[in-house]
Formats: structure tokens, sequence, C-alpha cells
């Protein structure tokens, strides 16, 4: 298809909008605004609101300026976490997910969490290191096991900045498990199960959170090529969940978009097959975005699941230049620091 042109202006101020309806005060802020069918939400201050409420607001130009309430937001997200263990906790996601994001949101302040990350330091031993990565469940949940995987890495770069050795073992671990046929997962993990109970996008929803570590720290994604051809056959030929991938406010098609970009801008490998891909995404993602029912849709109204869907806004206006329009252009805090 030809070059797109598409504004993006009212998406930004809608979720702008959105934002300030799960402000509580300076610095603080909800995840959601209203209960479940389940009633398991905690409603009111949550780390994932505040998190994404600063995510949100760096990516699309609206970081806060005062002094005053950026010291709420970094006073707040600090005391989520727990001074024993130094990670932080939320019901919703592992520990080690809730760590490194509230830690992440935090380096957009330029500071880090009050105390050292107690539990983490096991992992500074390449062997436990190791072990740790080779206890992970690659086969049955692959997409919440990356929450642990990626969420140490994430945390202790951030903050503790390991040798290049330490980081390098845990690329060579990954480099060398990686799935040779699909470029993604562990080896072996993605055809283990039969066809039916076979979730090749969960691998792909997994492997994203290793990916933005591997961005970060400037090194070339594993099996590169391969990857590639896996990630444009996922969308060409629909083995992305249909009901769900580019039809809700999420991570979903983040978790696609942003391998995608990156592994061609890093080899250049099918690079404008991948652009094609990803304009054909853009039409019909940003049309039923502006589809949504702001005020009443419950993954919209969800901060965490809004942050997704900005993230992936972000990422496509970086893979498509001057085809994604904004009076602001958004900043992917991911070229910051890693994970979301």
């Amino acid at each position: 298809m030809s070059r797109i042109n598409i504004n993006i202006d009212g998406l930004i101020e809608k979720a702008e909008q959105t934002v300030a309806s799960h402000k509580l005060g300076k610095g603080d802020y909800a995840r959601w605004l209203w209960q479940n069918e389940k009633n398991d939400r905690v409603l009111g201050s949550n780390p994932y609101g505040v998190a994404d409420a600063a995510n949100t607001l760096y990516m699309i130009g609206d970081f806060p300026q005062d002094d005053e309430e950026r010291a709420e937001f970094v006073r707040i997200l600090r005391e989520f976490q727990d001074p024993e263990t130094g990670l932080f906790h939320e019901d919703t996601h592992h520990t080690y997910h809730t760590t490194a994001h509230c830690t992440a949101a935090l380096e957009l302040f330029d500071k880090f969490p009050t105390y050292p990350f107690t539990a983490l330091k096991k992992l500074d031993d390449i062997n436990e290191l190791y072990e740790f990565l080779d206890g992970l469940d690659w086969l049955d949940t692959p997409w919440p096991t990356s929450h642990k995987g990626a969420g140490v890495f994430a945390a202790k770069v951030i903050v503790e900045r390991p040798s290049v050795e330490w980081q390098k073992a845990y690329f060579d671990y990954l480099d060398s498990h990686c799935d040779k046929k699909y470029g993604m997962s562990r080896e072996g993990m993605i055809e283990a199960l039969p066809e039916d109970k076979r979730h090749i996008d969960h691998h792909l929803n997994g492997w994203f959170h290793y990916c933005f570590n591997y961005n970060h720290c400037k090194r070339q994604f594993p099996c590169i090529e391969t990857f590639i051809d896996t990630l444009i056959d996922m969308y060409v030929n629909q083995k992305l969940p249909k009901k769900v991938f580019g039809r809700s406010v999420g991570f979903r098609e983040i978790d696609w978009v942003f391998p995608l970009n990156r592994a061609t801008w890093q080899v250049g490998y099918r690079r404008e097959d991948a652009k094609e891909a990803m304009r054909d995404f853009a039409t019909k993602y940003i049309e039923y975005l502006e589809s949504v029912d702001i005020n009443n849709d419950d993954r919209w109204n969800d901060l965490h699941s809004l942050f997704g869907c900005v993230c992936c806004l972000s990422e496509l206006q970086l893979a498509l230049p001057g085809e994604i329009i904004s009076t602001k252009p958004l900043k992917n805090v991911l070229d910051r620091r890693p994970f979301i």
C-alpha cells in the first residue's frame, strides 16, 4: 500500500483526558475508576496507576514540570517498595514485573527506589542467574514467565548497572537457547504442545520483553532474520488472535510492532515488507481506537492497558516517519530505559 497520512492528535488528547480523570492528587493516580465483575480490583492509589500515568504523560509530552508534583510522584512510587526485599507488589502482576515497572517509572524522574533489591542479590552470581532462567516456565506460560525473566534484568540494569560480563552472560543464555525455527522463545517450546494448544502469539508476547532488554543494551536480537520472517508471517497469515489483536486496548499490539520495527532497523532485512505490514495494521488499529468510547470502555480506562496502547502509537510513529502525525511527536519510553 502507499504511504499513509494519519493525524493522531485526537487520540493523544483522549489519552490525556483519561489520565487526568484518574488523578487522585499530586503525583497520585488510580489504575481503575470502577470495580469489575470479579470484585477483585484494588481501587484508589495503585502502583500501576501512578507508574502508568507517569509513563503516558512522558510519552505524550505532558510530563509534570511542577517540582512539588514531581516530588510527589517519586515519594508515592517509592512508598510501594518493600524495605526488606526491595521489591514492589501489585496483585495483577508478578513482583518482578511490578518492581521493574515502578523502577522504570522512577527513572523518568532521574530517581531510583529507596532500598536495594535484596531479593535479587543472589542473581549477581551467573550460575544462580542461569538456574533462575532455566527454571522459568517457557512451555505453558511464556508470556507471564517473561515478566520474571525480563523484569529482573531491567530492574538491575536501571539501578545497579551490573558488569558487562554479567549482562553478556544473560544475553548469551538467551542467544544460545533461542528457537532457531522461529527466532524467538526457547528452543522447542513453541512446537512442544499439540497444535490446538500451541499459542505462538503468547511466545511473542513473552519474547517482546526480552527484546526491549536487547534494545536497551544495543545488542542484536538472536536469529534475527528468522524472527523477522516469523513476525511478518504472523500478521500476513493472521496467526495473531483475530478477535483481540488490533481490536482492544492493551499490549498485544506493541508486542508485535516493537520487535518488527527494531529488528528490521538492526539488519535491514525485509524492511519494506515490514513497513507495509505496519502501515496496514496502523490504518486499521487507529480506526478502531478512534471508535472507542473512552468514558465507558473498560480497557481504555485501565491506565496500564492505555499505556500499552500509547506505546504502540509511539512505535508506529517511529516506524513510519512522516506518516503518523501529531502536534507533539510521541516519545517512546523504551528509548530511555527498558521495561513497560
